[in-house]
Protein backbone atom coordinates (compact mmCIF):
# COMPACT_ATOMS: atom_id res chain seq x y z
CA UNK A 1 0.00 0.00 0.00
CA UNK A 2 1.34 3.06 -0.86
CA UNK A 3 2.21 4.97 1.82
CA UNK A 4 0.04 8.84 2.45
CA UNK A 5 2.30 12.43 2.12
CA UNK A 6 2.80 14.12 3.22
CA UNK A 7 49.30 28.85 2.96
CA UNK A 8 50.69 30.15 1.05
CA UNK A 9 49.38 27.64 -1.84
CA UNK A 10 47.24 28.42 -4.78
CA UNK A 11 44.16 30.00 -4.17
CA UNK A 12 41.50 27.40 -3.10
CA UNK A 13 38.13 27.88 -1.30
CA UNK A 14 38.39 27.03 2.16
CA UNK A 15 39.36 23.96 3.39
CA UNK A 16 36.47 21.04 3.57
CA UNK A 17 34.56 20.87 7.04
CA UNK A 18 34.81 17.14 6.41
CA UNK A 19 38.05 15.11 5.44
CA UNK A 20 38.22 12.11 3.08
CA UNK A 21 39.60 8.85 4.04
CA UNK A 22 42.18 6.21 2.85
CA UNK A 23 43.90 3.36 3.90
CA UNK A 24 46.82 2.70 2.54
CA UNK A 25 46.96 -0.22 0.04
CA UNK A 26 49.93 -2.39 0.17
CA UNK A 27 52.66 -1.94 -1.36
CA UNK A 28 56.45 -0.78 -1.48
CA UNK A 29 56.09 2.78 -0.91
CA UNK A 30 59.02 4.57 1.24
CA UNK A 31 56.69 7.23 2.31
CA UNK A 32 53.13 7.84 2.78
CA UNK A 33 53.67 10.86 0.38
CA UNK A 34 54.93 8.27 -2.29
CA UNK A 35 52.34 6.17 -1.85
CA UNK A 36 49.28 9.11 -1.79
CA UNK A 37 50.87 10.59 -4.93
CA UNK A 38 50.69 6.81 -7.11
CA UNK A 39 47.03 6.66 -5.52
CA UNK A 40 46.02 9.50 -6.94
CA UNK A 41 48.02 10.71 -9.74
CA UNK A 42 45.72 13.56 -10.69
CA UNK A 43 46.83 14.87 -7.82
CA UNK A 44 50.52 16.54 -8.58
CA UNK A 45 53.59 15.70 -5.14
CA UNK A 46 53.82 19.64 -4.74
CA UNK A 47 50.07 19.85 -4.33
CA UNK A 48 50.28 16.97 -1.16
CA UNK A 49 53.50 18.57 0.35
CA UNK A 50 51.81 21.63 0.36
CA UNK A 51 48.65 20.02 1.98
CA UNK A 52 50.47 18.80 4.25
CA UNK A 53 52.63 21.60 5.48
CA UNK A 54 49.60 23.04 6.77
CA UNK A 55 48.31 20.13 8.47
CA UNK A 56 45.55 19.08 5.98
CA UNK A 57 46.54 15.21 5.80
CA UNK A 58 46.16 13.50 9.15
CA UNK A 59 46.58 10.13 10.88
CA UNK A 60 43.94 7.97 12.13
CA UNK A 61 45.03 10.09 15.70
CA UNK A 62 44.41 13.58 13.96
CA UNK A 63 47.77 13.70 14.08
CA UNK A 64 49.52 15.80 11.09
CA UNK A 65 51.38 13.20 8.73
CA UNK A 66 54.54 14.91 7.30
CA UNK A 67 56.48 14.36 4.22
CA UNK A 68 58.83 11.64 5.61
CA UNK A 69 56.48 9.88 7.41
CA UNK A 70 57.13 5.91 6.36
CA UNK A 71 54.51 4.16 4.91
CA UNK A 72 52.73 1.69 6.64
CA UNK A 73 50.30 -0.31 4.84
CA UNK A 74 46.55 0.31 5.62
CA UNK A 75 47.12 3.10 7.81
CA UNK A 76 44.09 5.36 7.72
CA UNK A 77 44.75 8.89 6.11
CA UNK A 78 42.36 11.68 6.46
CA UNK A 79 42.96 14.18 4.20
CA UNK A 80 40.96 17.30 3.06
CA UNK A 81 40.36 17.95 -0.67
CA UNK A 82 40.48 21.66 -1.57
CA UNK A 83 39.33 22.99 -5.40
CA UNK A 84 41.35 25.90 -6.88
CA UNK A 85 38.73 28.71 -7.95
CA UNK A 86 35.58 26.75 -6.62
CA UNK A 87 32.89 27.91 -8.67
CA UNK A 88 29.90 28.84 -6.46
CA UNK A 89 26.39 27.94 -6.30
CA UNK A 90 24.25 30.87 -6.28
CA UNK A 91 21.20 29.15 -4.26
CA UNK A 92 20.85 28.17 -0.83
CA UNK A 93 19.41 25.45 1.33
CA UNK A 94 16.95 25.82 3.62
CA UNK A 95 16.41 23.73 6.89
CA UNK A 96 13.35 22.28 7.45
CA UNK A 97 13.79 19.80 10.83
CA UNK A 98 16.22 19.20 13.21
CA UNK A 99 16.39 17.32 16.24
CA UNK A 100 18.67 14.80 18.15
CA UNK A 101 18.55 12.46 15.35
CA UNK A 102 17.80 13.71 11.67
CA UNK A 103 17.57 16.83 10.32
CA UNK A 104 15.83 17.28 7.06
CA UNK A 105 16.84 19.67 4.10
CA UNK A 106 15.70 21.45 1.14
CA UNK A 107 18.61 20.84 -1.13
CA UNK A 108 18.40 23.89 -4.30
CA UNK A 109 19.00 22.64 -7.92
CA UNK A 110 22.55 21.83 -8.84
CA UNK A 111 23.98 22.02 -5.54
CA UNK A 112 25.14 18.02 -4.87
CA UNK A 113 24.56 16.21 -1.67
CA UNK A 114 28.31 15.47 -0.93
CA UNK A 115 31.53 16.61 -1.80
CA UNK A 116 32.39 15.42 -5.62
CA UNK A 117 34.56 16.16 -8.81
CA UNK A 118 34.59 19.81 -8.48
CA UNK A 119 32.79 20.92 -5.99
CA UNK A 120 33.83 20.47 -1.92
CA UNK A 121 32.15 23.45 -0.06
CA UNK A 122 29.56 24.00 -2.74
CA UNK A 123 28.29 20.50 -1.21
CA UNK A 124 25.05 20.60 0.64
CA UNK A 125 27.20 18.45 3.08
CA UNK A 126 29.78 20.96 3.52
CA UNK A 127 27.41 23.74 4.01
CA UNK A 128 25.34 22.04 6.35
CA UNK A 129 27.88 21.13 8.82
CA UNK A 130 29.26 24.46 9.26
CA UNK A 131 25.93 25.84 9.29
CA UNK A 132 24.40 23.87 12.02
CA UNK A 133 28.16 22.74 13.66
CA UNK A 134 27.72 19.19 14.04
CA UNK A 135 30.43 17.16 12.05
CA UNK A 136 29.31 13.96 12.88
CA UNK A 137 26.41 14.95 9.77
CA UNK A 138 25.85 12.15 7.25
CA UNK A 139 23.12 11.69 4.62
CA UNK A 140 20.64 9.33 4.73
CA UNK A 141 20.25 9.13 0.76
CA UNK A 142 20.85 11.30 -2.28
CA UNK A 143 19.45 13.10 -5.30
CA UNK A 144 20.95 14.11 -8.34
CA UNK A 145 23.15 17.11 -7.98
CA UNK A 146 20.49 18.78 -10.95
CA UNK A 147 17.53 17.62 -8.86
CA UNK A 148 16.03 20.00 -5.67
CA UNK A 149 14.43 19.03 -2.68
CA UNK A 150 14.04 17.03 0.40
CA UNK A 151 17.43 15.45 1.97
CA UNK A 152 17.50 13.82 5.09
CA UNK A 153 20.28 13.37 7.23
CA UNK A 154 21.47 11.84 10.11
CA UNK A 155 22.65 13.99 13.00
CA UNK A 156 23.69 11.50 15.51
CA UNK A 157 26.04 7.95 14.60
CA UNK A 158 24.54 5.91 17.52
CA UNK A 159 21.00 5.87 15.80
CA UNK A 160 22.16 6.23 12.05
CA UNK A 161 21.50 2.45 11.16
CA UNK A 162 17.77 2.55 11.95
CA UNK A 163 17.38 5.47 9.86
CA UNK A 164 19.18 3.95 6.86
CA UNK A 165 17.62 0.43 7.17
CA UNK A 166 14.37 2.10 5.75
CA UNK A 167 16.01 2.95 2.54
CA UNK A 168 17.66 -0.47 2.21
CA UNK A 169 13.98 -2.10 3.47
CA UNK A 170 12.05 0.19 1.55
CA UNK A 171 10.30 1.53 4.37
CA UNK A 172 10.86 5.18 3.34
CA UNK A 173 8.26 6.17 0.94
CA UNK A 174 9.21 9.18 -1.47
CA UNK A 175 6.85 11.37 -3.76
CA UNK A 176 8.48 13.54 -6.54
CA UNK A 177 7.34 16.17 -8.98
CA UNK A 178 8.00 16.74 -12.67
CA UNK A 179 6.80 18.87 -15.20
CA UNK A 180 7.29 17.22 -18.80
CA UNK A 181 5.44 16.88 -22.26
CA UNK A 182 2.00 15.46 -22.22
CA UNK A 183 1.35 11.52 -22.25
CA UNK A 184 -2.25 11.78 -23.65
CA UNK A 185 -2.17 8.48 -25.11
CA UNK A 186 -1.67 6.79 -21.69
CA UNK A 187 -3.49 5.59 -19.11
CA UNK A 188 -3.33 6.94 -15.76
CA UNK A 189 -1.96 6.17 -13.08
CA UNK A 190 0.83 4.34 -14.57
CA UNK A 191 3.42 1.07 -13.37
CA UNK A 192 6.65 1.34 -14.73
CA UNK A 193 8.76 -1.38 -14.43
CA UNK A 194 12.13 -1.88 -16.18
CA UNK A 195 15.08 -2.89 -16.53
CA UNK A 196 17.68 0.37 -16.21
CA UNK A 197 21.64 -0.37 -16.49
CA UNK A 198 24.87 1.93 -17.36
CA UNK A 199 24.55 3.56 -20.70
CA UNK A 200 26.52 3.93 -23.07
CA UNK A 201 28.34 7.35 -22.16
CA UNK A 202 29.79 7.86 -18.27
CA UNK A 203 27.24 8.29 -16.00
CA UNK A 204 24.46 8.01 -18.01
CA UNK A 205 21.55 4.82 -17.27
CA UNK A 206 19.37 3.23 -20.05
CA UNK A 207 16.67 1.23 -20.07
CA UNK A 208 17.16 -2.53 -21.93
CA UNK A 209 14.65 -5.95 -22.14
CA UNK A 210 15.02 -8.66 -19.37
CA UNK A 211 13.81 -8.76 -16.00
CA UNK A 212 12.44 -5.21 -13.73
CA UNK A 213 14.85 -3.95 -11.57
CA UNK A 214 12.88 -0.38 -11.17
CA UNK A 215 9.82 0.43 -10.66
CA UNK A 216 7.90 3.68 -10.43
CA UNK A 217 3.95 4.55 -9.86
CA UNK A 218 3.79 7.84 -11.87
CA UNK A 219 0.26 10.24 -11.46
CA UNK A 220 -0.75 13.04 -13.54
CA UNK A 221 -1.45 16.38 -11.36
CA UNK A 222 -1.83 18.91 -13.57
CA UNK A 223 -2.58 19.16 -17.25
CA UNK A 224 -1.16 22.05 -19.08
CA UNK A 225 -1.03 22.56 -22.75
CA UNK A 226 3.11 22.12 -23.47
CA UNK A 227 3.43 20.67 -19.62
CA UNK A 228 2.08 18.12 -17.62
CA UNK A 229 2.73 18.47 -13.53
CA UNK A 230 3.21 14.47 -12.75
CA UNK A 231 3.83 13.14 -9.45
CA UNK A 232 6.45 9.93 -9.36
CA UNK A 233 6.50 7.38 -6.25
CA UNK A 234 9.63 5.42 -6.63
CA UNK A 235 9.96 2.08 -5.18
CA UNK A 236 13.25 1.31 -5.97
CA UNK A 237 16.38 3.52 -6.15
CA UNK A 238 18.32 2.93 -9.32
CA UNK A 239 20.65 6.24 -10.79
CA UNK A 240 18.96 8.47 -12.80
CA UNK A 241 15.67 6.12 -12.53
CA UNK A 242 12.74 8.99 -13.46
CA UNK A 243 14.65 10.71 -15.63
CA UNK A 244 15.18 7.73 -17.42
CA UNK A 245 12.25 6.27 -17.26
CA UNK A 246 9.97 9.39 -18.72
CA UNK A 247 12.27 9.89 -21.19
CA UNK A 248 11.86 6.39 -22.08
CA UNK A 249 7.61 7.09 -21.93
CA UNK A 250 8.37 10.35 -24.54
CA UNK A 251 8.04 12.81 -21.79
CA UNK A 252 12.12 13.99 -20.82
CA UNK A 253 11.91 15.94 -17.76
CA UNK A 254 11.82 19.65 -18.84
CA UNK A 255 15.27 20.78 -18.92
CA UNK A 256 17.15 17.78 -18.69
CA UNK A 257 20.62 17.83 -20.12
CA UNK A 258 21.15 13.94 -20.23
CA UNK A 259 17.53 12.48 -21.65
CA UNK A 260 16.16 11.95 -23.93
CA UNK A 261 18.78 13.94 -25.91
CA UNK A 262 21.99 14.40 -24.78
CA UNK A 263 22.81 17.97 -25.30
CA UNK A 264 26.30 19.19 -26.71
CA UNK A 265 29.50 18.24 -24.16
CA UNK A 266 29.79 22.00 -24.48
CA UNK A 267 26.28 22.85 -23.33
CA UNK A 268 26.38 20.52 -20.79
CA UNK A 269 29.31 21.57 -19.36
CA UNK A 270 28.07 25.32 -19.28
CA UNK A 271 26.06 25.42 -16.02
CA UNK A 272 22.99 27.80 -17.06
CA UNK A 273 21.30 28.27 -13.68
CA UNK A 274 18.49 29.85 -15.41
CA UNK A 275 17.38 26.19 -17.00
CA UNK A 276 17.51 24.00 -13.81
CA UNK A 277 15.95 20.17 -13.92
CA UNK A 278 12.34 20.31 -13.31
CA UNK A 279 12.39 17.48 -10.77
CA UNK A 280 11.63 17.80 -7.25
CA UNK A 281 12.11 16.07 -4.36
CA UNK A 282 8.84 17.00 -2.98
CA UNK A 283 7.89 14.20 0.22
CA UNK A 284 9.01 11.63 2.35
CA UNK A 285 6.99 9.75 4.84
CA UNK A 286 8.15 7.38 7.09
CA UNK A 287 7.27 5.26 10.32
CA UNK A 288 10.23 6.66 12.74
CA UNK A 289 12.50 3.35 13.83
CA UNK A 290 12.86 4.73 17.39
CA UNK A 291 9.20 5.64 18.05
CA UNK A 292 6.99 4.08 15.72
CA UNK A 293 5.51 7.24 15.14
CA UNK A 294 4.26 8.57 11.16
CA UNK A 295 6.65 10.94 10.35
CA UNK A 296 5.74 13.03 7.22
CA UNK A 297 8.19 16.20 5.45
CA UNK A 298 7.77 18.08 2.89
CA UNK A 299 9.59 20.03 0.61
CA UNK A 300 9.20 24.26 0.49
CA UNK A 301 9.67 24.41 -2.89
CA UNK A 302 7.78 24.32 -6.33
CA UNK A 303 8.37 23.43 -9.50
CA UNK A 304 7.14 26.27 -11.64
Amino acid sequence: MRARFLRNAPMTTPSSSRPSIVHLPQGNWATVLDCLCARFPTVDRATWRERMARGRVLDAAGQPIGEDRPYQTALRVQYFREVPAEKPIPFEERVLYQDEHLLVADKPHFLPVQPSGEYVEQSLLNRLCRRVDNPHLAPLHRIDRLTAGLVLFSTNPATRGAYQALFRERRMHKRYEALCAPLPQLEFPLIRRTRIVDGELFFTMQEVPGAPNSETRIEVLERGESLWRYALYPVSGRRHQLRVQMAALGAGICNDPLYPVLWPREEREREDFSRPLKLLAQALCFDDPLTGAPRHFQSSLRLD
